[in-house]
């Protein structure tokens, strides 16, 4: 089918947006190839939201550039591996012993059992808790030369799963000296380290050739904050960028087909209902909104076939779970909104959100409901969605991004405590079944209670899945060693160059 010539005009005008934004700035890191060709040009969708501080959405961005690690990692099939620790023992149903491995700081100093029980217990600290911490008490403390001892309030099975979540990444104790905020700029382990920061527009990070996991291949990566998917893709295409993250479906096909590779994910975009607000707290009327969803207008018209129409919390990129999803449980009767008033939040950093939030309105406008759109950039409209100033919002979820576990989202996320409950859930049924599931140790048999816990969330309208996104990362011609991750934690590591 031919597509539209308008649909390639707006990427042409703002391709002048980015000229000359990669070029040195004097501080000898340099992407116009004069300087250093090794350096990896990266435009991110996402600017800092919080300072750069490793207990919020600032996390992921400083793990997928190479600059922070935790105690382990997630391998391809989603179970922990080594990253800092070597290997872990369980000693009781309470207490993990992690055994380090030999690494520094990119500052020079060492990594220690005492650095390491220290960076931890500033996580537990922190107010509001990490995501990853949700409904969690852990005490971490140095044992002997090499390792370190966490002890949980409860037993907590996952817990080598929680501790590669990027929100617990481990610093040095610099990064906690002299400030209210926690400071990563030159004091983390990994392959790249951060060395300045230009506000929300840029940043620039050098090798750290001391890196445990070896040399890096590329020198360093500029980066530019670019929340405009359009110009993001615009950079690709005139070779002003070698990698650029959530290119918009709508310009996947301005791209060379080479260009474009398309990632299954376990981000979810959902359609959640305040269950707080004077509409959402009516059950029936949740279920009035939830029957108003048609998500093949989504998958075709909006994501052009590069989504599924969602299921439930998980993705097909987990791919145990449509096996085991099971009827959502004691849902209510929808009732008649008779013009009730709404107003449906979205942000723009991911670009297909306030399409998909405009298709939303059409059809529970077409409901009865009465609806006012509201779309920022998400550092301006996360607090006012926790806060609960919203009737209803849209926004893309990595189900498995805080922890790797499938039961610690259901928690962050959908429990009375849950630090990233958007839909003000509070629900005594869903608790007891998250709290059910978060005591299970077998891997199967987790699987299951959380798939139970999910029918419960979902029988309570206050979450409506609505697709299931694959990811589309443009990578340069000259790239090689790009990490796809369908867990989107990573995207830059020792093997990238061009």
């Amino acid at each position: 089918m031919t597509r539209p010539r308008s649909r390639f005009l707006p990427a042409l005008l703002l391709a002048p947006a980015l000229t000359g934004c990669f070029a040195s700035d004097g501080t000898g890191g340099s992407s116009d190839g004069a300087a250093d060709a090794t350096r990896l040009r990266v435009a991110l969708a996402f600017p800092p939201a919080e300072n750069l501080s490793p207990y919020g959405a600032d996390a992921t961005l400083l793990s997928r550039l190479g600059v922070t690690e935790g105690l382990t990692a997630l391998d391809a099939n989603g179970a922990a591996a080594p990253a800092l620790a070597a290997s872990w023992t369980r000693e009781n149903d309470r207490t993990w012993l992690f055994t380090l491995r030999e690494a520094t700081f990119q500052d020079g100093t060492d990594v220690t059992p005492a650095t390491v029980a220290a960076a931890l217990t500033h996580a537990t600290e922190a107010k509001p808790a990490p995501a990853a911490l949700s409904g969690v008490t852990l005490t971490a403390k140095a044992a002997g030369s090499t390792g370190v001892r966490v002890t949980t309030k409860d037993p907590d099975p996952a817990l080598p799963l929680r501790l590669s979540s990027p929100s617990l990444a481990v610093l040095s104790a610099k990064a906690y000296e002299g400030t209210e905020r926690v400071d990563p700029v030159g004091h983390a382990t990994g392959p790249f380290e951060l060395t300045k920061v230009m506000g929300a527009g840029a940043a620039t990070l050098d090798r750290y050739d001391d890196y445990w996991g070896g040399r890096a291949q590329a020198s360093g990566i500029d980066v530019k904050f670019v929340a405009d998917g359009t110009a993001r893709a615009s950079a690709l295409r005139t070779d002003q960028v070698d990698l650029a993250e959530a290119i918009p479906v709508s310009q996947a096909v301005t791209l060379d087909k080479g260009l474009r590779k398309a990632t299954a994910t376990t981000r979810t975009t959902s359609l959640l209902l305040n269950t707080e607000s004077d509409v959402f707290k009516d059950a029936g009327l949740r279920a009035a909104a939830r029957q108003a969803v048609d998500t093949s207008a989504l998958t075709k018209g909006v994501y052009e076939g590069y989504a599924d129409a969602g299921a439930g919390l998980y993705g097909p990129a987990v791919t145990w779970a449509e096996g085991k999803r099971t009827a959502p449980a004691g849902r209510a009767k929808g009732t008649d909104p008779d013009g009730a008033r709404i107003t449906l939040a979205t942000y723009d950093n991911r670009p297909e959100l306030p399409e998909v939030a405009q298709v939303l309105k059409q059809q529970l406008e077409k409901a009865g409901f009465e609806v006012q759109l509201e779309v920022r950039e998400y550092s301006r409209l996360e607090s006012d969605a926790l806060a609960g100033k919203f009737d209803a919002f849209v926004g893309a979820r990595n189900s498995l991004l805080d922890t790797g576990d499938p039961v610690s989202v259901l928690a962050s996320d959908f429990t009375c405590d849950g630090s990233y409950n958007l839909a003000l859930l509070c629900d005594k049924d869903v608790d007891q079944a998250v709290k059910k599931a978060e005591g299970i140790a077998d891997t199967a048999k987790r699987q299951d209670a959380a798939m139970a816990a999910e029918a419960r969330i979902l029988g309570t309208d206050a979450v409506v899945p609505l697709i299931h996104q694959r990811v589309i990362t443009g990578v340069g011609p000259k790239v090689s060693g790009a990490l796809l991750d369908p867990y989107e934690r990573t995207l830059v590591g020792i093997g990238t160059r061009r």
